[in-house]
């Protein structure tokens, strides 16, 4: 038990974890399904445990986070009574998670969405910050038992219990959350608990949500009950028909809509922004440092999310997320520059903190809040903005004067800059270098900027940007190329292998079957390769990037791999590797950022540039093996 720091109250913790049902366990990142609204995302365990939640929106704070603390953390699980098996499921092309619980005796599920699709009515606001449980026996007779224990703003703040008419309500200082609930409840310190009897046919139905202080008193605290089938039915409506406007037909069409739908989850809908994950500090190694927050907007992860849409048909997430673009662009650092990353509202400040009262998932310390790379210089961003912005000025809408006059100055800024060391794609901390991955952006970036200047006919200094372009091509191809190992490296001068070169034929930087990108690969695949995983670069003795331990596979550059060898006409590698990578996804097809040595899920998650790495391999791979889209 962590004792620094912990709200007194959330001591009564330890008197629930002597009961081995009713506590949490450090449940493996796979073990997780997620639900979400396109505000907020809520990660739900195997166990029926809703084991992460912030409240109201991605970035806000927590209220359930036993995932990072299964002491203090907080959760709100609802579980037949016994050992029973343990299944999770989508309703087809939904992001609405079944549970279910299978035994002899008797068969249960839970079905958990977030409300969406309403759009007028009194009760319109409930898919801007609801859960509901819907809990129902299928074979048999069971005994549930239900226990909520909210932990505020990441278990730091106290918070009272009022058990209602009709549920109960919890307050704390900064919000107020009501769970509501037709089945008596009884309150066990900080929370509350119940048990209840279902037999088949039989079902029962829980929602939670914040309120208003001026509602905290209200007997009847929730009027939903005679609406949760039509939520439910406006909700599955909801995400059935987005999801039928993708484009693709081809082969392994169920894990690209199903990654298709985890980055819809993954936009911030009131923006149009994207975050890189909804979690923070699931470890890239078990009880290890390298913990970070992803519940922000990196221009590059969310240029790579949006060209991965635009392939499948999704216009108007390009256009939404087009619109928090250029508000970004129409406030630039002092220097003319773009930050790396951005609140989900446009918000430059992030300050990284650490939470030394969280023991974090499977006692991986720290545990943070906010990332300090914000600050960072990361050369390779410009080159994923220009190629998202042309791919959207060619398949979406034709983009603004505007926006092009100050993407005009982006340009300019990189002739002036891209012969600089910086942090790179990598977000290392062990000082600046001359990154191989980012001089290829640097190229992308000017590259883009000149077809789209021709095609559109925009004014631009076309010399100047040919001039860097070219000069940069050429300094590529001498100093990022190491003729001793016959491969291109992970920066000048060295020896390190790194699979961000894998980009270079994907970008049209270079071709896939020139005799440099062919020896590049197939030293990649012989030394950065394990079972068809990627690592992304050595950390050894070689080359440092300035932080403790270790790391899993990269999951996004697996799937780079893939593309690679595709564009390479080496099919039959490209499909063994996709289909045994698909293998590693969880059973609901979900991805965090890694895969460890034994095949676990490490990072947070679920990550959306390994999911938009997938949908581009599928893509590219299946129109190659001859079916196209």
């Amino acid at each position: 038990m962590n004792d620094a720091n912990v709200p007194p109250e959330l001591n009564s913790f330890e008197e629930r974890l002597k009961d081995p049902f009713s506590g949490p366990h450090d449940q493996p990142i796979e073990n997780y399904g997620v639900i979400g609204n396109m505000r907020t995302v809520a990660l739900v365990s195997v166990e029926g445990s809703i084991d992460w939640l912030c409240y109201p929106h991605f970035d806000s704070p927590s209220i359930f986070s036993a995932i990072l603390d299964r002491e203090i953390g907080g959760f709100f699980k609802i579980a037949p009574v016994g050992n029973f098996k343990k299944k999770q499921l989508y309703r087809p092309d939904t992001n609405v998670l079944v549970t279910r619980f299978l035994h002899k005796d008797g068969v249960g599920e839970i079905t958990d969405f977030m409300p969406m699709g309403v759009t007028n009515g009194k009760h319109a606001d409930v898919q801007h910050c609801q859960i509901i449980r819907m809990v129902r026996v299928v074979r048999g007779e069971l005994k549930f038992r239900l226990d909520c224990f909210p932990a505020f703003d990441y278990a730091r703040n106290n918070h009272k219990v009022n058990l209602r008419k009709e549920g109960a309500v919890f307050e704390s200082k900064d919000i107020a959350l009501a769970l509501h609930s037709h089945v008596p409840l009884k309150t066990q310190g900080s929370g509350v608990t119940s048990e209840f009897v279902l037999s088949a046919g039989e079902a029962q139905y829980f929602s939670i949500k914040g309120i208003e202080e001026t509602e905290a008193g209200l007997d009847d605290i929730c009027e939903l009950k005679s609406d949760v089938i039509n939520l439910f039915g406006q909700t599955c409506d909801f995400w059935r028909a987005w999801i039928s406007k993708s484009e693709y037909r081809g082969r392994w069409r169920e894990m690209v809509n199903r990654s298709a739908l985890t980055l819809k989850l993954l936009t911030f809908s009131p923006t149009g922004a994207m975050v890189a994950a909804p979690t923070t500090s699931l470890p890239e190694e078990i009880e290890g440092k390298r913990n970070w927050d992803y519940r922000f907007t990196w221009i590059r992860d969310a240029s790579f999310t949006l060209y991965g849409l635009l392939r499948l048909g999704f216009t108007d997430e390009a256009d939404a997320f087009m619109k928090w673009l250029e508000e970004r662009c129409d406030e630039l650092n002092e220097d003319g520059s773009l930050q790396i990353m951005y609140g989900l509202r446009g918000e430059h400040h992030l300050p990284e903190i650490e939470l030394n009262h969280l023991c974090g998932w499977n006692n991986s310390r720290p545990v943070r809040i906010g990332n300090g790379a914000a600050g960072q210089l990361q050369l390779d961003i410009y080159g994923e903005l220009m190629d998202s912005v042309y791919l959207y000025n060619k398949y979406g809408q034709p983009i603004s004067y505007d926006l092009w006059v100050n993407l005009r100055r982006l340009l300019d800024w990189v002739c002036d800059h891209w012969m600089e060391p910086d942090e790179g794609i990598w977000e290392v901390r062990g000082g600046r270098r001359h990154f191989v991955y980012s001089k290829v952006m640097c190229w992308v970036a000017l590259d883009r900027g000149l077809r789209l200047a021709s095609k559109r006919s925009f004014p631009a200094p076309h010399d100047r940007w040919l001039k860097a372009r070219d000069q940069i091509y050429e300094e590529v191809m001498e100093k990022g190329w190491n003729p001793e190992i016959k491969s291109f490296v992970q920066y000048y001068g060295s020896t390190t292998l790194d699979a961000s070169t894998l980009i270079m034929p994907l970008v049209k930087f270079i071709s896939p079957t020139d005799p440099r990108m062919v020896s590049t690969l197939d030293h990649i695949m012989k030394n950065l390769v394990s079972d068809s995983l990627v690592y992304r670069y050595k950390n050894d003795e070689s080359y440092s990037d300035g932080l403790e331990g270790e790391e899993g596979t990269f999951s996004m550059c697996t799937f780079w791999l893939v593309e690679a060898l595709t564009r390479a006409g080496r099919l039959h590698e490209a499909r063994m590797i996709f289909e045994k990578m698909l293998t590693f996804a969880n059973p609901l097809g979900l991805y965090a950022e890694e895969v460890g040595s034994h095949g676990e899920q490490l990072g947070n998650y679920p990550q959306a540039f390994t999911h938009l790495a997938l949908i581009s391999a599928a893509h590219n791979l299946d129109k190659a093996l001859g079916r196209g889209i």
